[in-house]
């Protein structure tokens, strides 16, 4: 049996037993995935977008996305890619090579490889596996907080205002106030974080906090926190 001709049964097993991780426009895995922040229906980033510069509906439902400026409102899908990447073998590692190759035959530089932190060229070339173990999250969509103090037993932070990854969850966020507050970052549990008086699960993305309590007002998403109030 050729490697294509396997390549495709293998595809064809895993549409009917994870069709969710199979982008719709193409038939293919999940690649960048993006979500549809209107309907949260998820497909291939390039195929997505190329849908849209013609089309302004999601390509599952047809419910329209926006009028005018669709593209505004899909964001990259960091957890879903993860899930696609751990279900499909080698999957990463070929499409890495491939979008290496291509930009390589273009004479451009590939993003993922550039320099960071301004080393000078020909120093600490990154080795294959550095490139593996990267921390993607810059490349995330990105998300303008306002954090409040709202007892007096807790200071007001230096910098209220923080710019951070979309997939960031509320935990994290607590962890960063108990290390600038409570000078522990395993104080975190002592802290409460709340969005329009709602007390926010430990797990909440900033992503889902935006699309469930922020999502028709302006930004910066604003957040209050608290000593942990036990609740009976």
């Amino acid at each position: 049996m050729s490697k294509s001709v396997a390549v495709r049964l293998n595809l064809h097993f895993t549409a009917k037993k994870w069709p969710n991780i199979i982008c719709k426009i193409c038939s293919g895995y999940l690649i960048d995935a993006t979500t549809v922040t209107e309907c949260l229906h998820t497909f291939c980033k390039s195929c997505l977008v190329k849908h849209l510069e013609e089309n302004n509906t999601c390509p599952s439902c047809n419910i329209m996305i926006h009028q005018s400026h669709p593209l505004q409102y899909i964001s990259f899908d960091r957890t879903m890619q993860d899930i696609v990447y751990k279900l499909v073998p080698d999957l990463q590692d070929n499409e890495m090579k491939r979008e290496k190759n291509f930009y390589m035959n273009r004479g451009i530089t590939c993003p993922k490889d550039m320099l960071t932190n301004n080393e000078p060229l020909g120093t600490n070339k990154p080795t294959e596996s550095d490139v593996n173990d990267t921390d993607f999250h810059r490349f995330d969509e990105q998300v303008n907080i306002c954090l409040e103090c709202g007892a007096k037993q807790l200071s007001q932070l230096e910098r209220r205002f923080l710019r951070c990854s979309s997939q960031a969850t509320v935990t994290h966020l607590k962890k960063f106030i108990a290390l600038k507050l409570l000078d522990s970052i395993d104080a975190y549990r002592d802290v409460d974080i709340l969005c329009n008086d709602e007390l926010l699960g430990k797990d909440h993305t900033l992503k889902f906090v935006i699309l469930t309590r922020w999502r028709f007002k302006e930004a910066p998403l604003k957040l209050v926190y608290r000593p942990r109030v036990d609740l009976m």
